[in-house]
């Protein structure tokens, strides 16, 4: 019986068999993408304003200034219960519409790009934005890039299809617009293009790096009609290297501070998912789930206010950043203190089910570590000549560099967003630091980790060996048919090449013997009819790696697999797929695909 005509994952490649656009009209998608971009992250500014005026303010308006402190609420403690309106809507949008919307959004761009050959449903920009936006509106913890990157990916994707383009440029525009995303929401052109190649790209060339550009560039023009030109952080210059030994002095303290910047980034990862583990099991009800985590980011919120006059942890936390790049928040304990429920805060928000991104909050943390570091030193050693700015712009990249596993968009993002080269050196010392000791302690970042989760690996860094992204379940074909032992003497005289299904696998009694290969026919028709029937064969799971399931077929001297579930049956009704040497090469051909 044929098991059935469709391709491992059960679905057809929309974009096989197309043949690729010449760069001119690549050049024009891109330039759309980024208007979309550029207006896209316009529009979500608009509609979290929306939410948190009406929420905190009780007023009608799409403008809000995400720098300026969050004023006390005329709801008085009754704000406790704003985070948890917004947790009941944020659940309904992911429960009933899309649950992709869910969580920080970069993982979802990933495991569309490395599994599902670029496909992300359009309905997915909607519901992220309208998720996200409640989630940052009403209090929650998290940030705009995540949300941004999967909006702007799913753009990317939705002009990719209407094009009918194969799956390398199909990754291309995923790309470009989440370049577009970044550069317009965060007024980082080189930002963005430095996300999208560091972190979605399979593989880099001048074409795709230019269409990258071209997006990132055209949004940040766009945005910039929105938000004018100044950079989102306007803090005071440093002149740390006004003096050689000075500034060698700071960059050699960033060393150990690196090391602790790492730590403390293992530390925000691990315990985002135990916090995550912890919501799942205890509370089956997702509504429950959220609004019992947003309960206590409102308390949280409310308990700050009535200590310090401000939210701090709430939303995008931005203010609190600016307070302490212009000093204004100077106590090491205190800002060890607000580092401390930040982390709690967007642990919270996250593992109950938020819908939001984690580079806002890793610039909090960052920020209000470096300067309570910073702050220890100049008070342990005035005479140094410490400015506990660095440390705090250092730690901002570094938390970024460290979470995410993206280096360069860590280094260039902050540089971009503070406008200030005088960190330059203890910059890079953190973040190179930081990312090294976060790999020692976690080698997941904070992006891969959820998909590694589900059994899901997704290469760091720009790896052409996107075979690793395979297993039996992505590889095997499900067109096979079942062949009695007994009924291959007709089978040998019936057999017409193309006719049927493409693998026969022969039984006895229930249980699989092996593999007929119509190859043997002609070599041995006068021989016994069981001849035919290649009885060496690697016995696999749906979920057994590429790399295990090579191994496995060179120690057997076989290049047959046979996948079955559950693991360890041979029993026919088991059976779920069928890898030869042409599933194998049709695996690598699709990898290629990705590559430009």
């Amino acid at each position: 019986m044929t098991e059935g005509e469709r391709d491992s994952d059960g679905q057809a490649d929309d974009a096989a068999g197309t043949a690729p656009l010449p760069g001119a009209a690549m050049l024009g998608l891109a330039i759309i993408i980024g208007i979309a971009g550029g207006f896209g992250a316009i529009a979500f500014k608009a509609i979290i304003a929306f939410f948190h005026n009406l929420m905190f303010r009780g007023e009608l308006g799409l403008v809000h200034d995400p720098t300026a402190v969050i004023a006390p609420s005329p709801l008085g403690a009754w704000i406790i219960l704003v985070p948890v309106a917004g947790a009941a809507l944020v659940t309904l949008i992911t429960s009933r519409i899309a649950p992709e919307a869910r969580g920080g959004g970069v993982p979802e761009v990933l495991n569309a790009i490395y599994y599902e050959k670029g496909r992300i449903r359009p309905v997915v920009a909607l519901a992220k934005a309208a998720a996200s936006a409640i989630s940052i509106g009403t209090g929650g913890s998290v940030g705009r890039e995540g949300p941004m990157v999967q909006i702007g990916s799913t753009v990317g994707s939705a002009v990719a299809t209407v094009a009918r383009i194969p799956v390398r440029q199909r990754i291309t525009l995923i790309a470009a617009g989440a370049a577009a995303a970044v550069a317009g929401t965060f007024n980082a052109p080189i930002g963005g293009m430095a996300f999208a190649l560091e972190l979605l790209l399979v593989s880099l060339s001048a074409r795709t790096v230019s269409l990258v550009a071209v997006a990132s560039v055209t949004a940040t023009g766009i945005g910039r009609l929105y938000s004018g030109l100044d950079p989102a952080f306007n803090v005071p210059e440093i002149a740390q290297f006004e003096g050689e030994v000075t500034g060698l002095f700071a960059a050699v303290l960033c060393v150990p501070f690196g090391v602790l910047v790492g730590v403390a980034a293992a530390g925000f990862i691990r315990g985002l998912y135990r916090v995550e583990d912890f919501f799942e099991q205890r509370f089956a009800n997702p509504y429950l789930r959220h609004m019992c985590g947003m309960l206590l980011v409102g308390l949280m919120m409310y308990a700050l206010l009535r200590a310090t006059g401000q939210y701090h942890v709430a939303g995008v936390g931005y203010p609190t950043v600016l307070d302490v790049l212009r000093g204004v928040l100077s106590d090491p304990l205190f800002l060890l203190l607000l580092c401390a429920a930040k982390m709690l805060a967007t642990a919270l928000t996250l593992g109950s089910g938020a819908s939001g991104g984690v580079f806002a909050p890793s610039l909090f943390l960052g920020a209000t570590l470096g300067a309570a570091v910073g702050n220890a030193l100049a008070m342990v050693a005035p005479a140094a000549g410490i400015d506990p700015v660095v440390f705090a712009v250092a730690g901002m990249a570094g938390m970024v560099g460290g979470t995410s596993g993206a280096v360069i968009t860590a280094i260039t993002m902050t540089l971009e967003q503070t406008r200030d080269y005088g960190a330059m050196l203890p910059i890079i010392t953190t973040v190179a630091l930081a990312h090294m000791v976060r790999v020692r302690l976690v080698p997941q970042s904070i992006y891969t980790l959820k998909l590694a989760r589900r059994g899901m690996r997704v290469p760091e860094g720009l790896q052409a060996a996107v075979s690793a992204t395979h297993n039996a379940r992505t590889v095997m074909t499900r067109e096979f048919e079942l062949l009695d032992v007994g009924a291959i003497e007709d089978w040998k005289a019936g057999y017409r090449p193309g006719d049927g299904a493409m693998h026969t696998v022969v039984c006895r009694d229930g249980e699989v013997l092996g593999l007929a290969r119509p190859d043997l026919l002609y070599l041995l028709r006068d021989e016994a009819p069981d001849t035919v029937v290649d009885t060496n064969y690697l016995a696999a799971a749906p979920t057994s790696r590429w790399a295990v399931i090579m191994r496995g077929l060179r120690a057997k001297g076989t290049d047959t697999a046979l996948v079955f579930n559950p693991r360890g049956s041979r029993r026919q009704s088991d059976l779920v797929g069928v890898i030869t040497s042409h599933e194998i090469a049709r695996a690598a051909r699709e990898g290629a695909d990705l590559l430009d």
